[in-house]
């Protein structure tokens, strides 16, 4: 095998780094020059890309490719730029390769190189696939090359040639032309899982109707009962009554869980997330933001479900940092010399006991709780949580006659129902690009789509007295009753829209009787 004569080689590689759920170019220099054998790596790079000097050192020997020593000097540019992981490794050792002349320099125009590679040359899968596919067709590349184990979910993404390659000799011998690769295609998507169904519920009837109206509106849902009442076995079917990703959401749910370093299927997300957090999560488990500024929790479950059990367990300010997304929809992670912005769309549902001891109310239990414990552990929730959570629903536990009842109706009848009235939602505000729905509402869409019948408005009205209701809860009851008459098919919002959606309010009912005692 031939290497250079001349005293200095300058070669130039594209790769790719995880930005957020994005990915940016990396322009990997590489400059080797007659000297004392030695290699400098430079350009903000984190542990596993400073080590990666060594990985590929050792990949290339073991790919039976030997290297004279000289001095190498590789620069990832733009230098103020944070690399993070082991996706620099391929373009890395590629580069390197080009600079000793092993492969023409100019067979790596045009291509996206990422990858990991392992001590015997062999390439590793990396987070992120989808995100690079997006970046190499954004700047009109013809190929991205990436380890095998990625291509499937990056070949979901059309536009751009995927080509994965299994070892460093592969990838040598598609780039020399001797053995040219044929771009991956994309897998078609498996057939949805069946999932837990409402027949399996007895008894109920008022919490799966309000499972029913914060499917098909996206509306936040409290769940309060004692123990064994049924709340997570009720939570755990909310679900199967969502409606298939958009492409648009299946997307980006696949980037996130993809940079989030989920398992991941052949292709595409097909099915909402599902988020079950422990309680002992951090608030940077929760919100995002560790030393790699991962995604948290409320990322992960967007475009799908968070379901935190035993709410007031959580840490306070894990709590209070929930507001922000659930309001805005996304969050925002700072980290030194970065900022990320990740989305955080996603339908909270949330269970916890009546009291601390979580007997309150159940007949077959005596509750020992004084009323200044009952007080202390409701107000683990901030009233402005409260505010934010559309329908507080009490689980009373069930009766022997409520266990013997058959189970009512299943799942997929309540399905279609939600898909109907979110397919209203969608004409309504036709001109977004994914499906936007009710709880989304902004003030301007809340005063053109809510309109009151007078009936309606009277009832409204009285129950901001009576019950002290807070501007943000009437806007909650407000959006509530429009996705209740979207489920009636009803174009205004009548009384009996209002008394449901205010009935969906337990925690202000008895914040009002417990001051009236």
């Amino acid at each position: 095998m031939a290497f250079p004569s001349s005293l200095h080689v300058l070669a130039k590689v594209l790769g790719g780094t995880p930005w957020g759920i994005d990915a940016r170019i990396v322009d990997v220099e590489v400059d080797v020059r007659l000297g004392m054998p030695q290699t400098h790596l430079v350009g903000l790079g984190d542990t596993a890309v400073r080590e990666s000097k060594e990985r590929v050192r050792s990949a290339i020997r073991n790919s039976d490719i030997k290297l004279d020593g000289r001095a190498v000097l590789i620069h990832l540019a733009p230098a103020d730029l944070r690399k993070e992981g082991s996706h620099l490794d391929l373009p890395i050792a590629l580069g390197l390769l080009a600079a000793y002349q092993v492969l023409p320099a100019d067979c790596l125009t045009g291509r996206l190189l990422c990858g990991e590679l392992g001590l015997d040359g062999r390439l590793r899968p990396v987070r992120g696939a989808l995100a690079l596919a997006a970046l190499a067709r954004e700047q009109k590349l013809a190929e991205l090359l990436l380890p095998v184990d990625n291509a499937p979910e990056a070949a979901a993404l059309e536009g751009v040639a995927i080509i994965g390659v299994g070892t460093l000799k592969e990838a040598i011998a598609h780039l020399r032309g001797d053995t040219p690769l044929q771009p991956a295609s994309p897998r078609p998507a498996p057939p949805p899982a069946a999932g837990l169904d409402l027949t399996d519920v007895r008894g109920h009837a008022t919490a799966k109707r309000a499972l029913e109206v914060a499917a098909a509106g996206g509306h936040n849902l409290l769940l309060i009962g004692p123990p064994g009442s049924g709340k997570t076995m009720l939570a755990r079917r909310l679900p199967p009554l969502l409606p298939p990703l958009l492409r648009e959401e299946a997307i980006v749910v696949t980037k996130i869980q993809s940079i989030g370093g989920e398992a991941l299927p052949d292709g595409l997300v097909q099915e909402r997330p599902f988020r079950n957090p422990h309680t002992d999560t951090s608030t940077a488990g929760l919100i995002g933001g560790t030393a790699a500024a991962r995604p948290g929790e409320v990322t992960l479950a967007h475009c799908g479900v968070l379901f935190l059990d035993e709410l007031p367990e959580f840490r306070r300010d894990s709590l209070e940092a929930l507001r922000q997304p659930i309001e805005d929809g996304r969050v925002t992670v700072v980290r030194a010399g970065a900022r990320f912005t990740y989305p955080a769309r996603f339908l909270l549902l949330a269970a916890m006991n009546p009291c601390t001891c979580g007997f309150l109310g159940d007949p077959r239990h005596e509750c020992r709780c004084s009323p200044l414990e009952i007080a202390r552990y409701r107000t683990r929730i901030s009233g402005p949580l409260l505010d934010r959570i559309d329908l507080h629903i009490e689980v009373p536990a069930l009766t022997l006659a409520e266990l013997h009842q058959e189970g009512g109706e299943p799942s997929a009848d309540v399905a279609r129902r939600v898909a109907a009235a979110r397919e209203v939602q969608r004409l309504r505000f036709g001109r977004q690009r994914t499906t936007p729905l009710n709880a989304a509402m902004t003030e301007g869409q809340l005063h053109r789509h809510c309109r009151l019948e007078p009936a309606a408005q009277a009832l409204l009205d009285d129950a901001f007295q009576k019950l002290g209701l807070s501007i943000r809860a009437v806007t909650r009851v407000l959006k509530v009753a429009r996705t209740i008459a979207d489920l009636g098919r009803a174009e205004r919002i009548a009384a009996l829209h209002v008394a449901e959606a205010i009935q969906y309010r337990c925690l202000d009912r008895r914040v009002t009787s417990t001051a009236d005692d």
